[in-house]
């Protein structure tokens, strides 16, 4: 369950002038929360976009700055920046958190599967097994993005591998970009880089998760992955399109 607490600094890092320089240039390497209703802030770094992962216990958790947090907001920023450093004991401790924070803490944050947000379960029967001969450094980025978006992992390698073929470079004719075939527009509106492998591959999984919160039904998701949302509204079903029937087949094997 997450943990949520009100904001407390007027932002994330703090800005004021007022606190230790040095102080100020550890907090910019935390991850930048994204606004919430009812001003909640959470940690959500940019391979983990909308965790829900609450600042307060991210910080708890790794130990990595909660000292500072809970100093700033009791003491005043400037106060409590010159009483940190004052003492070696002071200078001990915080480097101590931020050599946690930029290295051990880091790397399980990144590797936390308890970080993986809960989705509504999906059915997965049915769906044929990835048999592609592709092991590349890109399969297991695929199957992370598939998971944190509640996909079923052969689904989208096979998406995958039918979009790109597992080319990061791959280009089509209509425009769309790398792995997953994001196209710019979709890309931008994901909030995502299409040109970077990983973002690539989490906008994919993103946008094929909302087709199926759209329309419930994995065959009816890749028909709008393939031809638009639109097209399927418009036909009330799979378009009678040769491609988006035949993308269709390819994936789901029906």
């Amino acid at each position: 369950m997450k943990t949520e607490i009100p904001l407390t600094l007027p932002d994330w890092p703090v800005q004021n002038s007022g606190i230790s320089k040095r102080v100020r240039a550890h907090l910019r390497k935390m991850p930048h929360p994204l606004p919430q209703k009812d001003e909640v802030a959470y940690i959500a770094p940019e391979d983990f976009q909308g965790t829900g992962m609450s600042r307060k216990k991210f910080l708890k958790t790794y130990g990595a700055v909660l000292g500072l947090v809970a100093g700033i907001n009791s003491m005043g920023e400037a106060a409590f920046a010159e009483n940190l450093f004052s003492s070696s004991g002071g200078r001990a401790a915080f480097a101590s958190q931020t050599r946690v924070l930029d290295t051990r803490a880091a790397q399980q944050y990144a590797a936390s599967t308890r970080l993986i947000p809960n989705k509504d379960a999906v059915p997965t029967y049915g769906i044929p097994s990835f048999n592609g001969k592709y092991k590349g450094e890109y399969l297991a980025l695929a199957k992370a993005a598939a998971l944190r978006h509640g996909i079923p992992q052969d689904l989208f390698l096979r998406l995958v591998q039918q979009e790109s073929g597992w080319n990061p470079r791959a280009r089509s004719h209509a425009g769309a970009i790398g792995l997953a075939q994001l196209m710019p527009f979709t890309a931008r509106k994901l909030g995502v880089d299409p040109h970077n492998p990983a973002q690539n591959l989490e906008g994919g999984a993103r946008y094929l998760r909302q087709q199926y919160d759209r329309f419930r039904s994995w065959k009816l998701a890749l028909a709008a992955y393939n031809a638009g949302p639109e097209a399927v509204l418009k036909y009330s079903g799979v378009p009678p399109y040769k491609e988006t029937r035949g993308y269709v087949r390819a994936i789901l094997g029906s």
